[in-house]
């Protein structure tokens, strides 16, 4: 038994290996020579888990194909603005390949710079991918993370209900697929890749799992107690030395891979982590109140493994944590209200636009095409309750059930909605809501994790379908398939995008500022208006630009804001290039435009010739900064 501890210490000395023992590990070291001739029968051997992950790629392929052949020319066109926002995250990330990286980034919002710990970078996914973005271009590393999130999540899951459920590949891969491509993680692959790269979540489970086991040393027993030795007192003393124990080592082992996973998702995505962390709570808890004898047995060696799992992952993450609260340019409060971005009672039974049996009407449930977390139509809803309830009271289901119903309900925000109306009834978020991190999240992410605990509970009903006989084998899996197909996933939107100037791609930019400098675009980039940062995207992020689209601390008394102040010139600007009206610029205006661009530290401002009511902006700039310079398709100033 895993985690038995003999304290009899045996006289003998341990016997000599024999001729067997020596003629066998020459041929294991022959073996491992010869193991690409053993990769075609290892392969055979998994050739299911391999057609499951390969159907998971073509399915996110086939989602994504809009950006594809040329991810540089296409553009999710359902949240265009938080594309460009990734792609900058990435090229930024990328620059670490080149040593030329650091948490406060001075390469937007100049001079104060950007917070990238604050912000939803993505770090450790752009830095994995850099060679990508360096040789490609961002939009194609943007393109592989949102197919390759999808297809990741999933057939992370599906490992982990084979292994770890030991489900039947067929069960598992049913729940998979709702935990990758669900209505939730389909809406969120409209750009918001820290939400959708979920393929660690179930490495985390499975490690959670695993220090759990490993702190579990069974129900003790004594062989001698049970066998035909139990008559003789000498062997009954003898096996009262076996003592059952926690398996220390794995505990250890599992404690420590836990913290690296951990680690690594925090430069992922802090938020689906919090999600992970308490969804996984409310489990932990429900199966100890259910399953009382394990809590009793587990207690020490899992507190102690999260204890030492809690403090390796502080270690690590203890500065990082530091810099994104109370470094420069960090926040410690979150900027969206919870009582707009909160989810309304009804779309849990509505279905998602995103999907195949849904329609534009229920888009009126949501906030956006970003976020139909819920959306999983009464169908799914049913057939989830009625697996439940046929598999009993396992401790696995009743923790599932529970967390779901909890995850749920916070999901609805301060106050219940129901149908686009605000009730008076305060919904469970309400005990939550200004607590520190809690207010960082939206409430309507709160219902994600309803993906793989529902899904866990198709996968151990099906499963046990097709494990029996009678008529559960047949009606369990179409049912479940029946109430799934509505959700069946659509191709996500895309449009094309604008070409990013020639005077940047071909690095005409390099004759008016210096690598590491600031450029100035006309008009600057703003949250609603982040286009301009496609400039330094294209550049891999060589040069930096002032305002832009990010998360700093420019609200009142210094709490979260999306963007900064805008100077004088720049407001300017943009009336410019949105009304088309050109000013009468004054001397005051003229010393202004001065003040600012030596606030920005700024080398040269450029307007390129397509730009939007471009004469009306060069008048403007020739009256700002003295006559221009035309360098392929733009004019630049050099101030």
């Amino acid at each position: 038994m895993a985690g038995t501890r003999v304290e009899a210490v045996s006289s003998a000395a341990p016997p000599a290996p024999d001729a067997a023992d020596q003629a066998v590990r020459p041929a294991n070291r022959l073996s491992l020579r010869h193991w690409p001739a053993r990769l075609p029968a290892a392969l055979a051997r998994r050739r299911v888990d391999l057609a499951v992950a390969l159907s998971f790629v073509v399915l996110a392929g086939w989602l994504t194909q809009g950006l594809w052949p040329d991810p540089g020319a296409r553009v999710l066109s359902l949240n265009p603005e938080d594309q460009a926002l990734y792609e900058w995250f990435l090229a930024v990330d990328a620059r670490a390949l080149l040593g030329d990286f650091d948490l406060l980034t001075d390469r937007l919002n100049a001079p104060d710079g950007v917070n990238m710990m604050t912000n939803t970078t993505v770090i450790a996914l752009g830095m994995l991918l850099a060679p990508v973005t360096l040789l490609l271009g961002a939009p194609v590393t943007f393109a592989l993370l949102a197919a390759a999130n999808l297809a990741g999540t999933a057939t992370a899951w599906y490992l982990l209900y084979t292994r770890t459920l030991r489900a039947r590949p067929a069960a598992a891969a049913v729940g998979a697929a709702l935990c990758g491509f669900g209505p939730g993680m389909v809406s969120q692959a409209n750009s918001h890749l820290h939400m959708t790269a979920q393929w660690l979540v179930p490495v985390i489970v499975w490690l959670v799992v695993r220090l759990l086991r490993a702190a579990d040393p069974g129900p003790a027993t004594n062989p001698a107690a049970t066998g035909p030795a139990a008559a003789d007192p000498a062997d009954r003393d003898a096996a009262a030395t076996v003592v059952a124990g926690p398996d220390r080592r794995r505990v250890v082992t599992s404690a420590l891979g836990l913290a690296a996973a951990v680690s690594v998702q925090v430069f992922i995505g802090e938020e689906v982590l919090f999600l992970t962390a308490l969804t996984l709570l409310v489990m932990t808890v429900t199966y100890a109140v259910r399953d009382r004898d394990l809590a009793r047995r587990a207690l020490s060696g899992f507190a102690g493994g999260m204890m030492l799992a809690s403090g390796t992952a502080l270690l690590v993450l203890g500065w990082p944590l530091w810099f994104q609260f109370a470094g420069p340019q960090g926040v410690a409060d979150g900027m969206f209200s919870p009582h707009y971005f909160s989810t309304d009672l009804r779309s849990w039974w509505a279905v998602s636009p995103l999907s195949l049996l849904g329609t534009d009407s229920s888009a009126r449930l949501t906030t956006g095409p970003a976020e139909y977390n819920t959306f999983l139509g009464w169908p799914l809803l049913l057939v989830a309750a009625a697996c439940a309830l046929w598999l009993g009271r396992r401790p696995l289901v009743v923790a599932c059930v529970v967390a779901t119903l909890v995850m749920g309900s916070l999901s609805l925000g301060p106050r219940v909605v129901l149908d686009g109306d605000r009730s008076a009834l305060p919904g469970p978020y309400a005990l939550l809501a200004g607590l520190p991190v809690v207010d960082g999240a939206l409430p309507m992410r709160f219902a994600l994790p309803a993906l793989p605990l529902i899904g866990t509970v198709l996968v151990l009903a099906v499963d046990r379908a097709l494990r029996g006989g009678g008529r559960a084998r047949a009606w369990v899996p179409v049912a479940v398939g029946a109430a799934l197909l509505p959700l069946f996933p659509l191709p996500l939107p895309t449009a094309a995008r604008p070409a990013v100037p020639e005077f940047i791609t071909a690095g005409h930019w390099r004759q008016c500022v210096a690598p590491g400098g600031v450029l100035v675009p006309v008009p600057l980039a703003t949250p609603r208006e982040p286009w301009p940062m496609r400039w330094a995207t294209a550049a891999d992020a060589e040069f930096g630009m002032p305002e832009g689209f990010f998360i700093g601390p420019y609200g009142r008394n210094g709490t979260a804001a999306m963007g900064t102040a805008r100077r004088p010139t720049a407001v300017l600007l943009d009336q410019v290039w949105k009304r088309g009206l050109q000013p009468v610029v004054e001397e005051e205006q003229r010393r202004q435009a001065a003040r600012d661009a030596d606030f920005w530290g700024a080398s040269c401002v450029v307007l390129a010739v397509d730009t939007r009511h471009v004469d009306g902006l060069r008048g403007t700039l020739e009256q700002l900064y003295g006559p221009s310079t035309r360098i392929a398709d733009a004019w630049i100033w050099r101030v």
